[in-house]
């Protein structure tokens, strides 16, 4: 008979397994594909991170300004898939108007907004004078 320790230690490496593994990859791409079918703005923010990475190959960016457009970019992204996380969770467990429901909705949209307009000050901080010298 195995002790309790033994048996939390062997679940512990199940969950290590490369099955277990791909299964979690696999959950957490459903999830980014649920946001991008649900919520028409994560469209628009994967076409303004493709826009920004395809000036940034024409520009010929710097890899400390790569590092910055990147990072900008996926904050946006990620920004956008927790506000649909709570934006779900909030109509689970509020259907119908609840006031503190709607902030949280709000705060969430409102950290989307924040991120937001950080990607495009570094978007415009990176690319602006770049675009300017080739256009002269």
């Amino acid at each position: 008979m195995r002790r309790k320790g033994e048996r939390e230690r062997e679940m512990e490496m199940r969950k290590l397994a490369p099955r277990a593994r791909a299964r979690s990859l696999m959950c957490a791409l459903r999830g980014v594909g649920i946001v991008l079918r649900s919520q028409p703005n994560g469209w628009i923010m994967v076409v303004a991170g493709v826009c920004t990475i395809a000036a940034g190959f024409l520009l010929e960016v710097s890899t400390g300004e790569w590092c910055l457009l990147l990072i900008a970019v996926f904050v946006v992204l990620v920004a956008e898939l927790f506000n649909t996380a709570i934006e779900f969770l909030t109509d689970l467990v509020a259907p119908e108007y609840h006031p503190l429901a709607g902030k949280a909705k709000d705060a969430a949209a409102g950290a989307v907004l924040l991120a937001s307009v950080l990607a495009f000050l570094i978007g415009l901080v990176i690319l602006a004078p770049k675009m300017a010298a080739v256009l002269r």
